[in-house]
């Protein structure tokens, strides 16, 4: 646009000279001060990227690295994080298993204890019964045997009383074996 503008005015100034004064006059062109507000102009340029523009450069390069790099290290850590998570789920899934087969393990091992200790309980269940039998029968043969004594001394007592006589021993002996007889038949 500007080179348009300077090309149309160098065109006007030189068809028509009287123009470049009318140009002059309007927008107040002077050769020297235009030259040192471009020279001022470059000096501000160049002060400004040296000394502004320069180290903002360079502290956004700076940012944009530690950006990078943080990006980087968000990927590496979420990469570490999944296989974490996949190491962790493994573990999990192994330990379940091997949670299941204890599980498996002591039911059955609880069973077989039961089931020995049932056997265990039935066979000392049995024993008892077999000494209960044989205490009882060890009590019925000392109550039979002392219920014989008795009816023979009751028999013989009687048959005393009945008789009128005193019985000796020997009777007595005789008169209890024959009630024994007889009530054991």
């Amino acid at each position: 646009m500007i080179t348009l503008l300077a090309a149309t005015t160098a065109e006007a100034v030189t068809a028509n000279p009287g123009i470049a004064e009318t140009i002059q006059k309007t927008f107040g062109f002077h050769g020297p001060f235009f030259a040192a507000q471009v020279i001022n102009f470059f000096l501000v340029v160049f002060v400004l990227k040296k000394f502004a523009f320069g180290p903002i450069q360079v502290m956004l390069e700076q940012r944009r690295i530690r950006i990078a790099e943080g990006e980087e290290k968000l990927k590496r850590i979420e990469k570490q994080l999944a296989e974490s998570e996949e190491t962790t789920a493994a573990a999990i899934a192994k330990a379940n298993e091997d949670a299941i087969r204890l599980i498996n393990e002591a039911k059955e091992g609880a069973h077989a204890f039961s089931e020995q200790k049932a056997q265990e309980a039935i066979a000392q269940a049995q024993q008892i019964l077999a000494k209960a039998e044989a205490a009882a029968k060890a009590d019925r043969e000392r109550l039979s045997s002392e219920l014989k004594r008795e009816f023979g001394r009751l028999v013989a007592s009687t048959t005393a009383q009945v008789t009128g006589k005193v019985l000796t021993a020997d009777d007595q002996k005789r008169i209890n074996e024959d009630a024994l007889v007889k009530v054991e038949a």
